[in-house]
C-alpha cells in the first residue's frame, strides 16, 4: 500500500517522500526501521515493554504485518443536489465499514481534486441535475478529471453509483461522464456502473452487494452480518416510537392550506402548514419536506376505463409481496403522468405495433423527444392500445410515483412541531387536455384543513445559513424560491442575529404576486431584514427581473461580497438561476476589476467555500 494523503497523517511532500523511499528498503532495513521508530516514540520504559530493538522480528510475523499493510483505503465521494446521494453514501459506507474496512466518505466540494491520484479504491454515488448537469457540490471535481491537469489513475479501482431520472433525456449523464473519464485515465472498473431512476433504492442496494462481493473476491473485506441502518430519516430517534422516512413516511395533518396570490393573478400559490407533532422530526433552515404524492383520481379512473380493466383486482406491487386493489394501486403507487422513453422500449417488448417500434428507432430521436414531451399514460394508451396483456404484466413495467420536495418555509425554533412549505399549484393545456401537476394539484384541490400528506424531511446540506450569525446574507429568488429564505429570516429573528441580510424577490405582478409580502416589510421595519429589492415583471412596459435588479446594486453587492456575504439563489434553474449567476460574474468583473476568467475564479471559489449556494430545480 502507497502512502497517501488521505490515508495517513501525513502531508503530500512527506507521503512523496515515503513512496520513493520505502520500495527501496530491504528486508532487514524494513525491520531495523521499525524498532527504531517504535523505540524513538517511546519514552524508554515503554520502548522496553513494547519492542526490543535488537531482536528481529519474526518472518510470520513481518508477513502478518505486510498483509495487513495491503489492506486498502477506500474513499467514497458524493455528488448530490437535494440529499438522496448523501443518504446512499452514508448506508453505503457503514456496510464497508461492518467488513473492518477504512473508509472515507466526503462531499466532492470537500475532496481536494489533485489528490484523487492518491485514492486507492474510489466509488462514487452521484446525481444528475437538470438536463445533464453536475450537481454544484461536484463541479470542481468534474472540472479537474475533465482537464488537461487529470493524473494518470493506473493505481485507482472505482466503481460509480447514477442517479437519475428517465423522464430527462441526459439519464444519469453525470454518473456515466465520471465513470467514462475514470477508465480513460486508466483506473480500473472494480464493479459496473449502475444507473438508478428515482425509484433508486433497490438498484442501490444491488450495487452495494456487488461492490461488497467483488473486494471480498479480492480479499478487502471479511463476510460479516450486515445491519441495514435506516439513513434516509431526519428523526431523532425515540425508545419505542417508530422512525418516520421515506420509506415510513409520517402522515402529517395540514393545520392550515392557504392561497397567497391576490384575486386576478395568474398563479396560485398555496401556504401550507403541516402538523408534526409524534414524527420527531428535526430540520433546519433550508432543508425540504418530500411528500408522497397521490395520482388525481379521475385520471386513474379514466386509465382503468380505457384499458377495460377491473379497479377491484388485486395486483403485486413489490418484491415483498405486497397487494392492493388496481385501483389503489394507480393512486398511490405507480407513475401515470410522466412518458419516458424507457416506458416505451418496456412497453415495446409488451406488444407487437410496428408505429411504437419505428419511433423508438434511433433516427426518430427527436420525434420521440417530442411525443413524450407533454404526454401521460392515458395519452400513450390511446395512442397505443388496448393491449391484449395483463394488468400485473402493465404495471410490472411502470416505475413508483416520484416523492416531490418542497424547500421547507419556516425555523423549527419559530413553529415548534410544525412544518410550512410554499407550493405553486402547475396547470397547463397540452395535447387537446388539461394538465395538472401531481403534487402540487393535490396540495391545491385535494388537501383541505385537516386531511394528511404523506411526508418525510431531506436534509440538504449544500443550502445552509452560516455558522456565524453575524456574517452578511444576500437571498436571491423568484416565485417559490422565497420559501427557503422565510425560513432564514424566522431562525435569524428567533436567534437574534447581528448579521445583515439583503434580499432580491420577483414575480409576475406587485398587487397579486407579493408572497409574503406582511411578514417582509414587517422584518424590513423590524431590522431582521436589512435591504429589499423586488422585481415585478409584468408590471413594467419592459419586463424586469432579479438579475436587473442586482445590476442595479452592483457597486454594493460587490461590497458586501468582499466583506463576506454568503450568496443564496433558489428558483428556477434553466432562467433565473443562469441569469442571476451571469449578473453576478458581470459584477464581480467590473467592481472587482477583474477579466472574465479571473472572476469565473472567484465564483467558484465562492461555492467551494460554501459563500455561494444554490437550490435549483
Amino acid at each position: 500500500m502507497q502512502f497517501a494523503t488521505t490515508n495517513s497523517p501525513f502531508n503530500e511532500e512527506q507521503t512523496d517522500l515515503l513512496n520513493q523511499l520505502l520500495p527501496t528498503l530491504n528486508e532487514s532495513q524494513k525491520y531495523w526501521l521499525s524498532g527504531y521508530l517504535a523505540y524513538s516514540g517511546a519514552s524508554v520504559s515503554e520502548a522496553a515493554a513494547t519492542v526490543d530493538v535488537e531482536a528481529p522480528v519474526r518472518p510470520e510475523e513481518a508477513q502478518a504485518s505486510s498483509q495487513q499493510a495491503e489492506t486498502r483505503d477506500i474513499t467514497v465521494l458524493i455528488g448530490t443536489q437535494t440529499g438522496n446521494c448523501e443518504s446512499l453514501g452514508k448506508e453505503f459506507s457503514e456496510k464497508l465499514k461492518q467488513q473492518d474496512l477504512s473508509v472515507t466518505l466526503l462531499d466532492m466540494d470537500q475532496f481536494k481534486p489533485k489528490n484523487i491520484k492518491n485514492v486507492e479504491d474510489l466509488f462514487i454515488i452521484t446525481s444528475t441535475h437538470g438536463e445533464g448537469d453536475p450537481p454544484d457540490n461536484s463541479l470542481g471535481l468534474y472540472d479537474f478529471l475533465h482537464s488537461r491537469r487529470a493524473p494518470k489513475l493506473d493505481n485507482v479501482r472505482y466503481s460509480v453509483l447514477a442517479l437519475g431520472d428517465t423522464s430527462y433525456e441526459q439519464f444519469c449523464q453525470t454518473g456515466k461522464e465520471f465513470d467514462h473519464r475514470l477508465a480513460e485515465l486508466g483506473g480500473e472498473r472494480l464493479h459496473e456502473r449502475v444507473d438508478c431512476d428515482v425509484d433508486y433504492e433497490e438498484p442501490a442496494a444491488s450495487w452495494f452487494s456487488g461492490v461488497i462481493a467483488e473486494l471480498q473476491k479480492n480479499g478487502a473485506a471479511e463476510t460479516v452480518p450486515e445491519k441495514t441502518p435506516d439513513t434516509d430519516s431526519a428523526a431523532v430517534e425515540t425508545p419505542g416510537q417508530p422512525i418516520y422516512s421515506k420509506k415510513n413516511p409520517f402522515k402529517a395533518e395540514i393545520l392550515e392550506n392557504i392561497n397567497l396570490n391576490g384575486r386576478g393573478s395568474n398563479k396560485e400559490t398555496r401556504h401550507l402548514e403541516l402538523n408534526l407533532e409524534g414524527s420527531n422530526f428535526v430540520y433546519e433552515p433550508g432543508d425540504s419536506l418530500a411528500i408522497a404524492p397521490e395520482n388525481d383520481p379521475e385520471l386513474v379512473n379514466q386509465l382503468i376505463e380505457d384499458m377495460n380493466w377491473d379497479p377491484a383486482e388485486t395486483i403485486t406491487v413489490n418484491k415483498e409481496g405486497g397487494v392492493l386493489p388496481l385501483r389503489e394501486a394507480l393512486t398511490k403507487t405507480y407513475d401515470i403522468t410522466t412518458l419516458t422513453k424507457s416506458l416505451l422500449q418496456k412497453a415495446a417488448g409488451l406488444i407487437d405495433d410496428e408505429k411504437l417500434t419505428n419511433l423508438l428507432l434511433p433516427e426518430n430521436k427527436e420525434e420521440l423527444k417530442t411525443y413524450i414531451e407533454g404526454r401521460d399514460l392515458v395519452d400513450f394508451v390511446k395512442d397505443f392500445g388496448p393491449w391484449n396483456v395483463s394488468v400485473g404484466d402493465f404495471t410490472g413495467i411502470l416505475r413508483k410515483i416520484p416523492v416531490r420536495l418542497y424547500s421547507i418555509a419556516s425555523s423549527l425554533e419559530a413553529n415548534p412541531e410544525e412544518v410550512h412549505l410554499t407550493v405553486g399549484a402547475v396547470r397547463y393545456d397540452a395535447h387537446g387536455r388539461s394538465r395538472k401537476g401531481v403534487c402540487s394539484v393535490q396540495c391545491a384541490e385535494r388537501s383541505s384543513i385537516g386531511d394528511h400528506l404523506s411526508v418525510f424531511v431531506q436534509p440538504n446540506k449544500s443550502f445552509k445559513l452560516p455558522e456565524d450569525h453575524t456574517t452578511p446574507i444576500i437571498m436571491i429568488g423568484a416565485g417559490t424560491g422565497i420559501a427557503p429564505y422565510r425560513s432564514f429570516l424566522e431562525e435569524r429573528e428567533e436567534a437574534e442575529a447581528e448579521g445583515k441580510s439583503w434580499l432580491f424577490f420577483g414575480d409576475q405582478h406587485f398587487m397579486t404576486d407579493f408572497l409574503y409580502q406582511t411578514e417582509l416589510q414587517r422584518w424590513r421595519t423590524d431590522g431582521v431584514l436589512t435591504k429589499m429589492n423586488v422585481a415585478f415583471s409584468r408590471d413594467t412596459a419592459e419586463k424586469i427581473y432579479v438579475q436587473h435588479r442586482l445590476l442595479e446594486e452592483a457597486k454594493e453587492i460587490y461590497s458586501w461580497i468582499e466583506s463576506g456575504a454568503n450568496i443564496y439563489v433558489c428558483g428556477d434553474k434553466q432562467y433565473m438561476a443562469k441569469d442571476v449567476h451571469e449578473a453576478l460574474l458581470t459584477i464581480i468583473e467590473k467592481e472587482g476589476g477583474k477579466s472574465r476568467e479571473e472572476a469565473e475564479t472567484y465564483l467558484a471559489d465562492m461555492r467551494k467555500a460554501k459563500q455561494y449556494q444554490r437550490d435549483v430545480y
